[in-house]
């Protein structure tokens, strides 16, 4: 445990940060296996929901934005092979 205090508070800081990225990745784990899932039905909306998230967690500094488009472009890719 840190004894300055301005390292305390900075762990604290980065424990919430820590809990939000976390939160984020996993909705977007859900997000996108609900698109691929929904690719067969016709559903664009989840599609749609997905590629929305991923691009807000780029803008919040979650993800990079190569993963973000490496993750787009696999989504993609699976909605343009069902149809």
């Amino acid at each position: 445990m840190a004894n300055i205090k301005s390292q305390k508070k900075r762990n604290i800081t980065n424990a919430k940060r820590a809990d939000r990225n976390r939160s984020v990745r996993s909705e977007i784990k859900t997000r996108v296996k609900s698109a691929t899932s929904s690719i067969g039905s016709g559903d664009d909306a989840a599609v749609t929901a997905a590629i929305s998230r991923i691009d807000s967690a780029v803008s919040k500094g979650v993800l990079h934005k190569n993963t973000a488009a490496r993750k787009k472009s696999r989504l993609m890719k699976k909605v343009n092979a069902a149809s």
